[in-house]
């Protein structure tokens, strides 16, 4: 019984943050809107911030890292644990390292 209520308590809770951070939301811009502010500080600019970017070069790296630390467990007498995730978080932070000298360049 506790194994579906963990998840049911989590789920719901997220559900009602959102949903109340919406409705508050909502209601907020009605009213600003009922008083007679301006409508255009509600439309957001569109910013390239680079997620897609930054997340695809964090998966490649840790492909690799996953990758590179599968050759080093077999050929190695490193233990396969440290092998795997020192690789992992090696390759993923040279990836995002990388991603954050592409951004500077874009700019």
């Amino acid at each position: 019984m506790e194994e579906v209520l963990i998840p049911l308590i989590v789920f719901s809770s997220i559900f009602g943050v959102f949903y109340v951070f919406l409705t508050t939301r909502n209601k907020e811009r009605l009213s600003m809107i009922e008083k007679g502010a301006d409508a255009s500080m509600f439309l957001t600019k569109k910013q390239d911030k680079g997620y897609t970017l930054k997340f695809g070069m964090l998966a490649v790296g840790v492909a690799i890292g996953l990758l590179v630390g599968s050759i080093i467990a077999e050929t190695t007498t490193l233990p396969e644990q440290i092998a795997y995730v020192s690789m992992t978080f090696l390759f993923g932070g040279a990836f995002l390292i990388g991603n954050h000298y592409i951004e500077l360049n874009k700019k």
